[in-house]
């Protein structure tokens, strides 16, 4: 994200120019902090009396000499409010997905030497599933224009696990190279993963305990990459502190930012963003 300082005469604080919006990171909340302390202490003698909304002329500060830049501004401010709650619920509901999808490999685990052919090539399509339902359900989300392009965790979320199913190390000690040795291949295009079931049927006539093993490293891997995702002070723990931190901010200063700048425009999210928003006021409005 890029900031740049501009003065915006007669206005207490300095004016932003907020270029490439979608990310998020400590300075812009640094910033409208120091915004808010210089205002707190500025506003009563800058805008004296009656001053306030009742006062704006469509919506902009008339006491300012350049009220059009800090309108544009707030209006920037406005539209990243929603952006980073939109962010916040869809981010939480990427950890849930996750949890879910260890849960799968937990249940890969439970398979054995003794499993069948036919349970264990069931097992093993039930994880491609429930993986193809992760993949489909943050597809739009992760792509160049979604709702978390550029948001490292999800990415980080992403490649971590598609990572762990191509991982050639799994099974390595029994002689198998991982499961795409069993059959499992992810389409580089749609990200999708599937399952050759007639490779798998040749491993596990060929070197049974070996594809077995490597489906018990492989599920234990995979299980531990997706609490590591999870866990406090991790990736999407982190983004849901930060993101909580900056929504409360904005919450708790926004009347005062708009005295300040103006009402700014209204922020009009798109489909995905207004869809993401709905979930995030579903939970009650709070980040957290």
């Amino acid at each position: 994200m890029n900031i740049t300082l501009t003065p915006i005469a007669g206005s207490s604080t300095a004016g932003i120019s907020l270029a490439g919006a979608g990310g998020l990171d400590g300075s812009f909340l640094a910033l409208l902090q120091r915004q808010v302390e210089t205002l707190t202490a500025s506003l009563l003698d800058a805008l004296p009396g009656a001053a306030g909304a009742g006062s704006f002329v469509a919506g902009r500060n008339p006491l300012l000499a350049d009220p059009e830049s800090a309108y544009r501004m707030m209006t920037e401010i406005n539209r990243r409010e929603v952006a980073y709650q939109a962010e916040y619920a869809e981010m939480r509901e990427m950890g849930s997905e996750v949890a879910a999808l260890r849960g799968a490999a937990d249940r890969l685990a439970t398979l054995d030497e003794t499993s069948s052919d036919t349970a264990i090539a069931a097992g093993i399509d039930d994880f491609v599933a429930a993986y193809n339902a992760w993949i489909d359900r943050f597809d739009e989300a992760l792509a160049a224009d979604g709702l978390l392009a550029g948001t490292q965790a999800a990415t980080v979320a992403q490649w971590e696990l598609e990572k762990s199913i191509e991982s050639i190390f799994h099974g390595a000690a029994g002689g198998v190279r991982g499961m795409t040795a069993l059959g499992i291949v992810i389409d580089p295009v749609s990200n999708r993963a599937s399952l050759d079931r007639q490779q798998l049927a040749g491993v596990l006539a060929g070197n049974r305990s070996g594809a077995v093993g490597a489906i018990d490293d492989f599920a234990a891997n995979f299980a531990r990459s997706a609490e590591l995702l999870n866990s406090d002070g991790n990736f999407i723990a982190n983004r849901l502190a930060n993101l909580s931190r900056v929504i409360d901010y904005i919450d708790r200063n926004k009347a005062a930012l708009q005295m300040e700048f103006g009402l700014g425009d209204a922020a009009r999210p798109n489909p995905e963003v207004a869809r993401a928003l709905a979930a995030y006021r579903a939970m009650g409005g709070a980040a957290g």
